[in-house]
């Protein structure tokens, strides 16, 4: 289960340069300070989903460069049953201005099998650099690091497309600009381990690599509901198939009136 939180993450996309400034003045709307949500990845073997791993974030309230910030962390980890596999111990953390969602600081602190990585980057969005721990970067303007990503995709307000439709944002991580983007499918019904949901479906566009197939064929999964929780990814890996389910969550921002029944 190498990369275990970017798997659950599923932004792993590399595209042409396209425009951000629709983006730029995005607000919070949908988590709360104290929301904690709890993710488990079911890796397929043959007719059976096992459980092998679970990702955990929380949303903290602090202060960083004169700013008010939520301080998301993610931790990511194997079940100690498949540490003798491959064990994964990752930890990203992610300082977002409030008033902007626009990333003030990013951490990534991952063991996976051994195999360590520590990068520390501090963003001015004014000047548009990234200075990590391994040199300066020129970014584009609203740059987003790959835990604020997913907390600024949530504010997506996403009655404003049609099914089909290609919604582009950046992303610098390990030291590169990723200019991504998901496809909005529209929306639909789901059964999760969690229980049935209203769920609205898109799809991140994947470049080919070690773990991922190319194309569209991930699916994602998310709360049809102001909160628009993570609620279930699923995708082909080199290896077999993978599914992530939403399995716990506390101190959402609003009543969860997508989940329509429960396990």
């Amino acid at each position: 289960m190498k990369y275990l939180l970017l798997i659950i993450l599923g932004l792993s996309c590399i595209q042409p340069v396209e425009a951000q400034a629709d983006f730029c003045s995005i607000r919070n709307s949908s988590f709360n300070t104290g929301e904690s949500i709890t993710l488990k990845v079911f890796y397929n073997l043959g007719k059976m989903y096992v459980g092998a791993g679970e990702a955990t974030f929380n949303v903290g309230l602090e202060r960083f460069a004169n700013r008010d910030v939520y301080h998301v962390v993610g931790d990511g980890k194997t079940y100690r049953a498949y540490d003798w596999i491959f064990k994964v111990r990752d930890k990203y953390e992610s300082y977002i201005d409030t008033a902007t969602l626009q990333p003030l600081k990013f951490i990534r602190n991952v063991n996976e099998g051994g195999y360590k990585i520590y990068n520390n980057v501090i963003f001015n969005q004014a000047g548009h650099q990234a200075i990590s721990t391994n040199g300066t970067f020129t970014v584009p303007p609203c740059v987003q690091d790959v835990i604020s990503a997913i907390y600024y995709a949530r504010n997506i307000d996403f009655n404003k497309y049609n099914s089909g439709d290609k919604i582009p944002f950046a992303m610098f991580l390990d030291d590169q600009v990723y200019n991504i983007y998901i496809r909005y499918m529209g929306k639909e019904e789901i059964n999760t381990k969690f229980g049935k949901f209203r769920a609205i479906k898109f799809k991140p566009l994947l470049i080919k690599g070690t773990i991922f197939e190319g194309g569209e064929k991930m699916t994602v999964w998310v709360s049809d509901d102001a909160n628009k929780v993570p609620l279930r990814i699923e995708s082909p890996i080199s290896v077999g198939n993978i599914v992530v389910d939403m399995v716990n969550y506390s101190n959402l921002r609003y009543p969860f009136t997508s989940l329509l029944s429960k396990k």
